[in-house]
């Protein structure tokens, strides 16, 4: 045999292993558990995170905008909140446009169909007649739930308080505040 048809030989017989890896590479990950794991929690962020957007927007300049308002809200939610919130009656007022800048899933159990989550979400409210608009930034924490249908809703919302900078014991020269 010569050099060159055992080089090539050899060439074809490691391109093979190498396909062969990277084909049992392949097919373990798509079987992986903690894959799938992965998969979940980034559906229940994006639903959170979408969630909490409508949750915290309402356009209250007519009666029939808030009663749209109201009704995402109610589609964005379940359980105990989705309740809660059938109680609330539309009325026109100050409007407000929620946008969530961070978020991160705290707790995800698939079994149960549950999770948690925490988020940064700035709001922006305008006063009924006004022009000019106000923001703030609210910490939220939700517990969201997989539906029957498979996608994750609000269950339960609340703030998460901020703690004071003032009430700290040192600042951060290290000098301990009076």
């Amino acid at each position: 045999m010569r050099r060159g048809q055992v080089v090539t030989r050899v060439g074809l017989a490691v391109a093979a292993l190498f396909c062969g890896a990277g084909a049992w590479t392949y097919a373990d990950a798509r079987t992986d558990d903690g894959l799938a794991h992965s998969r979940e929690r980034d559906a229940a962020l994006d639903a959170g995170r979408h969630s909490l957007a409508v949750l915290s927007t309402l356009d209250a300049s007519t009666r029939e905008s808030a009663e749209d308002s109201i009704r995402a809200w109610r589609d964005a939610a379940t359980g105990p909140l989705r309740t809660e919130l059938a109680r609330t009656e539309a009325e026109t007022g100050a409007s407000a446009r929620g946008t969530v800048t961070e978020a991160a899933v705290t707790a995800l159990d698939t079994r149960a169909g549950t999770a948690k989550l925490i988020a940064t979400v700035r709001v922006e409210v305008t006063p009924e007649g006004a022009k000019a608009r106000t923001t703030d930034r609210k910490r939220l924490e939700a517990v969201l739930s997989r539906t029957a249908g498979g996608t994750w809703k609000v269950r339960a919302l609340s703030a998460v308080p901020v703690a004071d900078q003032a009430d700290g014991p040192e600042d951060p020269e290290g000098e301990e505040k009076r």
